[in-house]
């Protein structure tokens, strides 16, 4: 299986080559990338071709796993629709334009996108969203994300990944209260507070709080190495071999 990866010069980008390098069946002809880096990206002792735009690319491939930068997302919707390539998109916050170019790419080929691509983090999102119907009626909900310094947005796409995933399912939906302040804040059970903390070298943690008379129950989860990102992105770029054209997400993924 040949997979192209955009972004191939981030972090991210050599988290996925090292993935693959473990997978007998995996091949990496090309990567993209605008960003030059010190050292050339090696897959399995050569060096992998690296296109700045990936339209310069003649060659083929089954898939495309992207870790890039919002702003290059459409630009690389636009190249895997020209090229019949299926894509998984990665990049986090993306806004409305990246979200439309998503759907709008989806017609054509196979886009997977989530949020957050760690199994893990997504298995967190359906336990918290499954204790909605038990719960709503007597607990507050709170959700609590750390990071570390380096991280530029917040609150994380992830913890409004899981605060989506609770509000659906909520009767009566949640008012979002991006970090608690003030001296009238009443803590009403109608509202969901999201609270970003960002310090040193936190790894990412995300624990959702149900807080009820005399009890209270927390879901936690922590990434301790990007590995889980690459893990799942690979696991994703499997699941849209063969698949028809639409927008699919973890909830495909988990079944």
């Amino acid at each position: 299986m040949d997979f192209l990866i955009h972004g191939i010069n981030g972090r991210m980008g050599r988290q996925v080559l090292d993935v693959l390098a473990g997978e007998p069946d995996a091949n990496v002809p090309a990567g993209f990338d605008k960003m030059a880096a010190p050292e050339p990206p090696v897959f399995r002792g050569v060096a992998v071709p690296v296109y700045e735009n990936p339209a310069d690319y003649a060659g083929g491939g089954d898939v495309i796993i992207d870790f890039s930068n919002f702003t290059a997302v459409p630009g690389l919707l636009a190249y895997a629709v020209a090229a019949g390539i299926p894509a998984v998109i990665c990049t986090t916050a993306l806004g409305e334009g990246e979200r439309s170019a998503l759907r709008e790419a989806a017609r054509s080929i196979p886009v997977f996108n989530s949020a957050n691509m760690s199994l893990g983090i997504n298995l967190v999102a359906r336990m918290s969203a499954a204790s909605v119907p038990a719960l709503e009626e007597n607990f507050n909900v709170e959700i609590i994300e750390k990071h570390h310094n380096q991280k530029a947005d917040s609150p994380s796409g992830t913890a409004l990944l899981i605060a989506d995933a609770i509000n659906e399912k909520c009767a009566v939906k949640k008012n979002y209260i991006y970090g608690r302040h003030g001296k009238d804040d009443v803590c009403l059970l109608s509202d969901m507070g999201i609270h970003a903390v960002r310090g040193g070298s936190l790894p990412g943690q995300h624990t959702v709080l149900f807080a009820g008379p005399d009890e209270t129950i927390e879901i936690t989860h922590t990434v301790y190495s990007r590995k889980v990102f690459a893990l799942g992105a690979v696991k994703a770029a499997r699941y849209l071999a063969g698949k028809a054209p639409g927008l699919y997400n973890m909830d495909d993924l988990l079944g």
